[in-house]
């Protein structure tokens, strides 16, 4: 098991056009660095993973179980398990911090 990571040192995966993440993989959590353009955009989706996170650059109009807030950077979001969520960048590009219990499969990554 690796326990350090340098920045740059973790490879970037394609989600979706534009949309890069960025994961670190433990036993019970893992944690991305999701990086998406301005203007890009991240589509309604559920998945049975708790997620929270922290925008860390620039801002997100983040829709979660219908309500839509403009977060910005050193905000921060909980999202329960299997509850619908999206957003879209703003004028810059979105850097932001999610964590997930357990594990997203989907998100995976050999490093």
């Amino acid at each position: 098991m690796q326990y350090f990571y340098q920045r740059g040192e973790v490879p970037g995966r394609e989600l979706m056009p534009g949309v890069t993440i960025r994961p670190i993989v433990g036993e019970r959590l893992h944690m991305v660095i999701i990086e998406a353009p301005p203007d890009g955009e991240i589509p309604m989706h559920s998945h049975p993973q708790e997620q929270c996170g922290r925008i860390l650059q620039g801002e997100l109009q983040f829709t979660i179980d219908g309500e839509t807030r403009a977060l910005k950077e050193g905000d921060c979001y909980m999202i329960p398990g299997g509850v619908e969520h999206g957003g879209k960048a703003g004028p810059h590009p979105l850097q932001a911090l999610d964590i997930f219990s357990p594990p997203r499969d989907d998100y995976m990554l050999e490093l």
